[in-house]
């Protein structure tokens, strides 16, 4: 008859296998679920445009704990659109308005309010990139994966916080101009006349004074314009 002791030695072995197959599946499992994630960010995520697509429910699971890496590269896309819907289109929008001298003056409340929120804006933008570099330091990546989900993040992450550093003193700089030039033509009150899409004043200092004021404006408007094509072009 067997012993307890006969019966130990006969189990052990099987035991030590049942462990190796057991990690095994948890390491195969793993691999499946970098593989499937890396598939993800070459062939959805790099080339997904201005803004990054929510996972699926199928995803998540593909992904397993990996949903958290993606989850740094989402939020911040997130926080980079809604900059962009919510701070530069308005501003888009009203300059493209201004087409003759008195859409100065119907567009001042706009711009306005719009430059007023552009100093939060900015400050929103730069606290996501530092959250997000503080996540990616963090980050505990096999080399396969570290280099692929780098590539994206220099897509998703650094070249739009990149491209939005010039963009917001920039829009800045030109609704504060276009303000003071609405709200000077304002002043004059029945003063100033409009006519064949120009501004006449009663006087040549009010000329003057009117000319020192949409002087910059050109300048100020190419710039604008550079920095937010490049800004489109970093963000899609």
């Amino acid at each position: 008859m067997a012993t307890g002791k006969s019966w130990s030695r006969w189990f052990a072995p099987l035991a030590a296998l049942l462990m190796v197959v057991s990690l095994s599946g948890c390491f195969d499992k793993e691999g499946d679920q970098r593989k499937a994630f890396i598939d993800f960010l070459q062939n959805t995520a790099m080339r997904s445009g201005d803004r990054l697509p929510t996972l699926t429910s199928d995803q998540k699971k593909q992904f397993g704990p990996l949903v958290s890496d993606y989850a740094i590269l989402y939020g911040f896309s997130q926080q980079v659109s809604q900059a962009m819907d919510e701070g530069m289109k308005p501003v888009v929008d009203s300059v493209s308005s201004i087409r003759a001298p008195q859409d100065y003056m119907t567009q001042r409340d706009a711009l306005r309010q719009a430059n007023g929120s552009l100093n939060v804006l900015g400050q929103q933008v730069q606290n996501a990139k530092m959250q997000a570099d503080g996540a990616l330091a963090a980050l505990k990546q096999p080399d396969d994966l570290k280099t692929v989900y780098y590539q994206v993040y220099q897509k998703v992450v650094t070249g739009p916080a990149n491209a939005m550093a010039p963009l917001i003193p920039a829009a800045q700089t030109l609704t504060q101009q276009l303000v003071q030039v609405g709200d000077f033509i304002a002043q004059q009150g029945t003063q100033v006349g409009f006519a064949n899409g120009g501004i006449q004043f009663p006087t040549s200092q009010q000329a003057s004074q009117y000319n020192s004021l949409i002087g910059p404006l050109s300048a100020q408007h190419q710039a604008f314009t550079q920095a937010w094509a490049a800004a489109q072009t970093a963000t899609q």
